[in-house]
């Protein structure tokens, strides 16, 4: 097994590396460039690395069992997606997010969702309705196994149906350029006490309105999800800042 698999294991390892790939568009997906990538932002997104923490080139480097060149591809392109930052003569770190930024992005993220709850409604077949019930199922599973990343990744897989469903390319797109660090952010959302059985108690109304065929509750309860996980992040006091920047 890679050190980019020892993070996560089985099926869960599995989507969150299609994940990572899939929004860096890099379909391949078999360098040890992307291996360093999967497993340096599984570990940002993951809250294994924080805002701020040093990103030691050698020792990933050693990791890897490569030279630094490989190494600095990956964080070079993780850079391009805000996750790390890299300044001269200092090591590459790990990017602070401040939370202006934050309540920007969660506010067009439930613009976006309400959107694709709608067109779900108004598209999807009951196999689709089907395929979103089973994601429910594991969901509920992860939370009873009290598992966060488990159900955080089920619950990413989710939300990629929903865009599926609706088969509005240009909207995922825009989604998808909301890129690695909504997904850090929704990650330490779901890690907050309490917010797992919250979540799962709104998948389900949500699935219930799409069943239900009722686009405007649905699009309100989409919203209203993506938003309560905005609230939590506010009320844990998380201000996405590094050390030097008052973590």
């Amino acid at each position: 097994m890679s050190t980019a698999e020892t993070t996560m294991s089985g099926p869960v390892h599995s989507l969150g590396r299609r994940e990572l790939l899939r929004v860096l568009n890099r379909t391949g997906g078999t360098s040890i460039v992307d291996e360093i990538i999967v497993k340096v932002g599984t570990d940002i997104i993951e809250g294994r690395l924080l805002p701020g923490d040093d990103l030691n080139s050698v020792e990933l480097a050693r990791t890897f069992g490569s030279s630094r060149t490989p190494v600095r591809e990956a964080l070079l392109t993780l850079e391009r997606e805000g996750f790390v930052e890299i300044s001269a003569h200092r090591r590459p770190r790990v990017a602070p997010l401040r939370i202006e930024e934050v309540r920007e992005l969660y506010r067009v993220r439930a613009h976006l969702y309400a959107l694709v709850s709608r067109e779900v409604v108004q598209v999807a077949g009951a196999a689709d309705i089907a395929r979103l019930r089973v994601l429910q199922e594991q969901l509920e599973q992860a939370v009873a196994d009290d598992d966060v990343d488990r159900y955080f990744w089920i619950n990413v897989h989710f939300r990629n149906t929903e865009a599926e469903i609706a088969g509005n390319r240009t909207l995922c797109r825009v989604l998808d350029s909301l890129g690695l660090r909504m997904l850090q952010l929704r990650h330490v959302s779901l890690s907050l006490p309490g917010r797992l059985q919250r979540s799962v108690e709104d998948h389900e109304r949500l699935l219930r309105a799409y069943e239900d065929r009722d686009a405007d509750l649905a699009a309100a309860l989409t919203s209203g999800l993506v938003m309560r996980g905005l609230v939590a992040i506010e009320r844990s006091g998380w201000t996405g800042l590094g050390s030097a920047d008052g973590r």
